[in-house]
């Protein structure tokens, strides 16, 4: 707001950068069941939590949401998939914990896709350490709120579940 004596603006507050990342998330079912993943007890922002499969996109190296999806999925636990359509659009924030990042904040633009599997043996053999999952299960859909579910994550399964049954 300007000052009333200068009409210029008051001193500049530098606030902390917002770094804005697009994230995909897998709902893959089978059976009447919903893949779910575990986050590790190391995980810095959701231990021991539950959601699905998926993660960030890497600004610079996937180019094709679709190769995206698939590859999440294959390193998080070794599925091979179909992507569908998206079906819910979010956003969470987090801190920026990146080098150089200075106490910034991460603005997660998110989409929810269906996607149907075309293997169903689940394999932790090819995450990267960044992943931080230690389970995963095929959880019954009237069972999906019985777990511990990552909060940001509730308003997605909300969506998900009527049209699922």
């Amino acid at each position: 707001m300007p000052s009333p004596e200068t009409g210029s603006p008051g001193p500049a507050t530098a606030s902390p950068p917002v770094r804005l990342q697009f994230a995909q998330k897998a709902f893959i079912t089978s059976a009447g069941r919903l893949l779910m993943v575990r986050k590790a007890v190391s995980d810095p922002f959701q231990p021991g939590r539950w959601e699905v499969p998926g993660g960030r996109l890497d600004v610079g190296g996937d180019l094709d949401l679709d190769d995206h999806i698939r590859r999440e999925v294959w390193e998080e636990v070794g599925l091979k998939i179909d992507p569908g359509p998206p079906f819910h659009l979010w956003q969470w924030f987090m801190d920026d914990r990146s080098p150089g990042a200075g106490g910034g904040t991460v603005r997660v633009v998110a989409a929810a896709r269906r996607c149907r599997p075309l293997t169903l043996d689940v394999r932790f053999g090819n995450q990267d350490e960044s992943d931080h999952l230690d389970g995963c299960a095929w959880v019954p859909l009237g069972e999906v709120w019985s777990y511990p579910l990552i909060p940001s994550l509730r308003p997605v399964v909300r969506a998900f579940l009527p049209a699922a049954r």
